[in-house]
Parts: structure tokens; sequence; C-alpha cells
């Protein structure tokens, strides 16, 4: 996997594309590639909860493709929809993995937020949506690893990570926990 990472490095389309993003609410780091550094960062202080150096390097290739394609993806479109960052994401993993389950965190990476907000402003949330995550994503440790390797960035509310680590609890047995959410970045 490390090789991996270092061809989607190279690449000219993922350099371009990391060069994207002004300062916005989630994200007032800006340009992906200052997100992506945010989050290796962020790998690193859960490597101490004994990832193992597979899951280790999956988390790092997730960390690098899921938001590179903000750049050429039609705006507010749904996390299916074959233009949303996501489905771009995806399908440019998908050129270098055949891990099906892998290709589906990237996919529904985002998926977390969506319920969360939903939830918070309604008390409740799609529950097919969400049954639709739990039965796609069959690694539910290494996706909410990667929820909160992405989740605990400066702009973010880390709450709702709690919040989605408990919901999962409730029908997948997992060994992540919500005292595993990161301390605030200053």
């Amino acid at each position: 996997m490390k090789d991996i990472i270092e061809k989607i490095k190279a690449d000219p389309r993922y350099q371009k594309n990391i060069e994207y993003g002004e300062p916005r609410s989630g994200h007032p780091e800006g340009k992906v590639k200052f997100h992506i550094a945010d989050l290796e960062a962020n790998l690193e202080l859960l490597r101490e909860k004994g990832i193992g150096e597979e899951d280790y390097w999956k988390l790092k290739f997730m960390i690098h493709v899921h938001d590179t394609f903000k750049a050429e993806a039609k705006k507010n479109s749904p996390t299916l929809h074959p233009r949303s960052h996501a489905s771009l994401a995806r399908e440019y993993a998908s050129q270098f993995i055949d891990d099906a389950d892998l290709l589906n965190m990237i996919q529904f990476h985002d998926e977390n937020y969506k319920l969360w907000e939903e939830y918070s402003q309604t008390g409740s949330y799609d529950v097919e949506r969400f049954r639709n995550v739990l039965k796609t994503v069959k690694n539910w440790d290494l996706f909410l690893l990667f929820m909160i390797v992405d989740g605990c960035t400066k702009g973010k509310d880390y709450s709702k990570l709690g919040w989605f680590i408990n919901e999962v609890k409730k029908y997948r047995e997992i060994i992540v926990n919500p005292s595993w959410v990161l301390p605030p970045t200053e």
C-alpha cells in the first residue's frame, strides 16, 4: 500500500486537486493538501491505540484519496451521485486497489456527518440511509477509525463522532469507542 500511496502522490491529477479549496465552515484549513496534513497528524496520534500496519496503510490511503476530487465534483451532489467527490474518489481509488470494502468506505466517508446533521436538526435520521451504510461497510473498526481521523480537525464538531460510534454499537460489535476521539487541536 505504501507504494500505491507514492504513485498517487506523484500523479499530476492528485497534485493539481490537492491545491483546491478555500477556508470555509468545517474546513478552515482551506486547501485539500492542508486537510491531508491534519489527517496524517491525527493518524499518528491514533497509532498508540494499537493500529496494525495493514490498517495504518489503508487509513493513509483513504486520507490521500477521500477529498482529493472536490475540485472536480458537482457541488452539493448526493453521496451516490456519479459526480460527487466521494464517487470520483472511489473511481480514482479503484485504479489502484480492488478492495471492495475500502472502496465503499471512501464512497460513504461523509455519511456520518450527514446522518448526524439530520439528527441534530430533527431528533431523528434516515434509518434506511444508515442501514445501507451498515450493510455496505464490513470493517467497522477501520471505518470508524477513519471517521475519527477525518472528523477531529479544526472547524468540526467532535460530538458527532461519539454519537455515530454509539449508533453503530447498537448494530455492530466494534472495538472503537467514543473515548478514542482525539482532543481538539490548537
